[in-house]
């Protein structure tokens, strides 16, 4: 059903990952100040103004995740394959995290300081977790039903 508790962790799962994508990620540092701001879509050089597109595959990973979640949304007819994506989503945001820690190392343009929301993911995580975890139990529950009957 759509008004399930699932549902609620799925759309807070996918705000949270629509609010890492739209804010910075991290900062890299040098000498007592700023010379660059990671997003999940471009790096911006605080020195020249030049936006440097190398850390697309961030963006990418987040926007499938992204959209997964919210296509979980509205498979609630189908829970074996809404749980299904649920686990690929929380796989694809591990996965970003890899990357994440793969750029910022490549990258390499000073001290490297994450901020709060690269840790936005990690909560969509847990959130999809939960998720997952409540669909199976509908599951359980239907299928209980059905030999009952």
């Amino acid at each position: 059903m759509i008004q399930r508790k699932q549902t609620i962790y799925l759309l807070i799962a996918v705000v949270l990952s629509l609010i890492c994508l739209c804010s910075p990620i991290g900062r890299f540092g040098g000498e007592s100040l700023n010379t660059a701001v990671e997003y999940n879509l471009w790096l911006a050089n605080q020195v020249t103004g030049q936006k440097f597109f190398s850390t697309w595959p961030l963006f990418a990973i987040l926007v499938l995740s992204t959209a997964l979640g919210i296509c979980s949304i509205f498979m609630y007819h189908n829970r074996i394959s809404q749980s299904r994506i649920c686990t690929f989503a929380m796989m694809l945001l591990v996965g970003w995290y890899l990357v994440y820690a793969v750029l910022s190392k490549l990258l390499g343009m000073g001290v490297f300081s994450p901020s709060w929301q690269a840790f936005l993911p990690a909560l969509s995580i847990v959130l999809y977790f939960m998720s997952r975890k409540a669909i199976l139990a509908d599951e359980r529950l239907v299928r209980a039903a059905d030999r009952i009957r």
